[in-house]
């Protein structure tokens, strides 16, 4: 919704301060079509030539995203961290070899089915799975396995990055293609040269709505939407790194409660819980 807002807010003052100082906007919707098309048309092209196949459907992927709210909520990192409190008391009550069942089938697990809304989520639960399982096998250390994350987390933020980095380069790129459309307008407009003032001044006009537009959607339209997928890659990448902490924190010998303590001072503070509110939500999971 605040997507909407902002497009709305954006393109309704922008012409509307036009309009209000005695512009023609019939001049600008005139020229927009044709406009338009040589900056979308050559953005599209250079934007296929310069992303691989993968970028691509990842982009597309990605795109249907900008306008859920985030699913990084207090209530979700609740969840999160009691089931990874759950897991780890079961551990130190049973022994590590007591949750083989559970991260092999975490569909089927009891434990983890308590947990609706992280065991929903494939990647997570996956991180969370294979981690587990890296302990159970025991070949590992907390040192070993801590850099086995760190670059897991990167490859995960590297990954998700490619397209929104694509789409960031691509609003780079639009104010160059609102020039290359002026410079057309302007082109037709010298081979326009014995027609009257009148005739020329809208030739001039029409060519510099290209320049206007190029600049209008690249820091009105793709900027602003490059800067929003990179803070949501941000949150997705802060909760491996929660995830990270209390694991590594219960294989260095902490208690469950301490370990899901050092993974919630990791968690913004914006859906950090309180250390109460916490511990009750944990109590009441049965």
């Amino acid at each position: 919704m605040n997507v909407i807002i902002g497009y709305v807010v954006v393109i309704s003052l922008i012409f509307g301060a036009f309009i209000i100082h005695g512009g023609n906007i019939e001049v600008i919707l005139k020229a927009m079509p044709t406009e338009l098309m040589a900056i979308f048309g050559g953005a599209f092209g250079a934007f296929v030539v310069g992303n691989q196949s993968k970028v691509l459907k990842a982009v597309l992927k990605l795109l249907p995203t900008i306008i859920k709210p985030s699913k990084y909520t207090k209530t979700r990192y609740m969840e999160l961290m009691a089931l990874l409190f759950s897991t780890l008391v079961k551990v130190r009550k049973e022994g590590l070899m007591a949750i083989e069942a559970d991260i092999e089938r975490p569909h089927d697990s009891p434990l983890f089915g308590k947990f609706q809304e992280i065991g929903s989520d494939h990647h997570v639960m996956k991180f969370i799975t294979d981690y587990l399982r890296i302990m159970v096998s025991g070949n590992l250390n907390s040192f070993e396995i801590e850099n086995l994350m760190d670059v897991e987390i990167e490859t995960h933020h590297n990954e998700a990055h490619a397209p929104i980095a694509a789409i960031i380069r691509l609003g780079d790129a639009l104010p160059a293609f609102g020039i290359v459309a002026a410079v057309l307008g302007v082109v037709n407009t010298m081979g326009s040269v014995g027609q009257p003032p009148a005739v020329l001044g809208e030739m001039i006009g029409s060519a510099l709505v290209g320049t206007f537009l190029g600049i209008l959607l690249a820091y009105g339209i793709v900027a602003p939407l490059g800067s929003l997928l990179e803070q949501k890659l941000d949150e997705s990448t802060k909760e491996l790194q929660c995830i990270k902490t209390v694991i590594l924190s219960s294989l260095q010998g902490y208690a469950p409660q301490t370990a899901v303590e050092f993974g919630r001072k990791v968690i913004f503070s914006t859906e950090r819980p309180e250390f109460e509110e916490l511990e009750s939500y944990v109590k009441s999971i049965k």
